[in-house]
């Protein structure tokens, strides 16, 4: 029984929740609570503008494509390492290339490895 009421609430239109929220309000003085939905539209606003003001990003190679040995320069290049420390990067996926580099920069490089055909994610 508990679990149909719970099927029905949980596939009712805004309309009827509507309808539904004024009807416990009439009949048994229950208010919807306000609270919980502030503090999540709060929590929301949050995270969007901690995504729009993040500036600083860690390159992460996903995936070395085809061309390992370009990928291999290319981590060699950026990172300043040697050829078998490069390697080891590439071999031990996924892994962080470079961390704490602005947004231009991080995207530069990730451009740069998606030319030959590496995927990297920018966290």
């Amino acid at each position: 029984m508990i679990e149909n009421l719970a099927e029905q609430l949980v596939n009712l239109t805004v309309k009827q929740v509507n309808e539904l929220a004024t009807l416990l309000k009439k009949k048994y003085g229950i208010e919807p609570s306000t609270s919980i939905k502030v503090e999540n539209i709060s929590s929301q606003k949050e995270k969007v503008s901690e995504k729009k003001e993040k500036s600083i990003f860690n390159i992460i190679l996903k995936s070395s494509g085809n061309s390992k040995l370009s990928v291999v320069k290319l981590v060699k290049e950026i990172t300043g390492k040697g050829l078998k420390e490069s390697k080891d990067l590439v071999d031990s996926i996924p892994s962080i290339l470079k961390e704490s580099i602005n947004k231009k920069e991080a995207e530069d490089l990730k451009n740069k490895f998606e030319e030959i055909g590496a995927e990297v994610e920018l966290k």
